[in-house]
């Protein structure tokens, strides 16, 4: 009856990061690496044994899991349905067989009949029913014809579709997000690989993507707890970050504390502040540090992106949210040294051209993109390089060192 029986787990919720990693150890490294080109970690399939062990009567009730997504589309169309792309970002899809990840599904002792029938991310998924149409104001009968999650959306509308190309955001978390045409993982467990939304068997595309959870949330933070009138717009706080030099006087920050780091091995070391001198530093070298924190936790995924073979020649994004930031954007370019493009779109327009697609709107997909207009592009910057690189060195030593100590805990 599409009803739900309890709240959803949000992503960054930790609380399912040991069951993970036990079921890592258990079924081993190289094959969970193999075969589901990730670590279970605190992906959904875990969230998932969570609750049977912690809430079996729940449990017991279950007859479909629902992704956030699928859940909005059935309760539009009636119809319970997933896609690959989703599943395979619940670390549900077993990439090497091609099918539902049976092997972490017998681990965790969860039935593969809880799985929902699959659809194409472009297929005609359904059409809204009366009441859904009733309440949303609109026609009965509207076909939905698309459905991805957040970062392959993302990467959707950016024209983001092909090996090599990259699409980055910087939201309540910052992701990079690479397309390769090859079923890559990493052997450290850093990085993510997701079926991306235009993957077909013969012609494979993966998304390969680094994530830091802490990103416009820690901006969100700063804005609310340095400036508690709520008088300043993110604007007016990007000019004061940009007041101070770069490197932040030595002031710097570590972007975590919003739920476990995939890049840091599933710990949360905390978001934390270091090296403040009472006498130098004020709300512009803090809110200069939080922006260039934010940009050395996504080049430190980025190295692991590298490692894998990705390359980094342009970055594309959205100008939105943290990229609206000139300071950030400059940055971020600087210290990746990667040309950042940033488009005038967002996730809403790619999930309007998604549908567009999948209901035969668009004659091609490149069709769907004419009109996708570049706001600006962004070079590294020469004269900033040697401050960048300094600040960075720093940055990292810091890190090792909460990193160390968090294993000590």
């Amino acid at each position: 009856n599409l009803e739900p029986l309890r709240p959803a787990i949000i992503w960054c919720d930790s609380r399912a990061v040991d069951i993970g990693e036990r079921a890592f150890a258990a079924i081993g490294p190289d094959r969970c690496l193999t075969r589901l080109l990730n670590s279970p970690g605190n992906f959904t399939a875990s969230k998932l044994a969570w609750v049977k062990e912690h809430e079996p009567e729940i449990y017991r009730r279950i007859d479909k899991f629902m992704l956030p997504g699928d859940f909005i589309a059935g309760k539009m169309t009636g119809e319970v349905r997933t896609t690959v792309s989703g599943l395979s970002e619940g670390i549900l899809w077993d990439f090497a067989e091609g099918r539902v990840a049976d092997l972490l599904l017998n681990h965790f002792g969860i039935s593969p009949d809880l799985v929902p029938p699959r659809v194409d991310t472009f297929a005609v998924q359904g059409t809204l029913t009366g009441p859904a149409a009733e309440a949303l104001g609109l026609p009965a009968g509207i076909p939905l014809a698309y459905r991805a999650g957040d970062q392959p959306n993302n990467a959707l509308s950016l024209n983001v579709l092909h090996p090599g190309e990259v699409a980055a955001t910087a939201g309540t978390s910052g992701v990079v997000y690479g397309v390769s045409a090859r079923a890559v993982s990493d052997p450290h467990g850093r990085v993510n690989t997701f079926v991306h939304v235009n993957h077909v068997p013969d012609r494979p595309r993966n998304g390969v993507l680094v994530c830091v959870n802490g990103t416009g949330i820690l901006n969100s933070w700063l804005k609310r707890e340095l400036w508690p009138d709520g008088a300043a717009a993110y604007e007016t706080i990007n000019m004061v970050a940009a007041a101070a030099p770069p490197g932040s006087a030595g002031l710097t920050v570590l972007p975590f504390g919003n739920g476990a780091e995939r890049t840091l091995a599933n710990r949360n070391i905390g978001a934390s502040l270091h090296g403040l001198e009472l006498n130098i530093h004020t709300r512009s070298h803090v809110a200069r540090a939080v922006q260039e924190g934010i940009v050395f936790a996504l080049n430190h995924g980025i190295g692991a992106l590298r490692e894998m073979g990705l390359e980094l020649v342009t970055v594309k994004a959205g100008h939105a949210n943290m990229f609206l930031s000139p300071l950030f954007s400059e940055a971020f370019a600087t210290v990746t040294g990667a040309r950042l493009e940033l488009y005038r779109t967002d996730g809403s327009q790619g999930a309007a051209r998604g549908a567009g697609i999948g209901a035969g709107i668009y004659p091609s997909m490149q069709e769907a993109f004419v009109g996708l207009e570049t706001v600006r592009a962004i070079e590294p910057a020469p004269a900033l390089i040697p401050a960048y690189q300094e600040a960075y060195r720093r940055w990292v030593a810091i890190l090792e060192t909460e990193v160390a100590r968090s294993q000590k805990r």
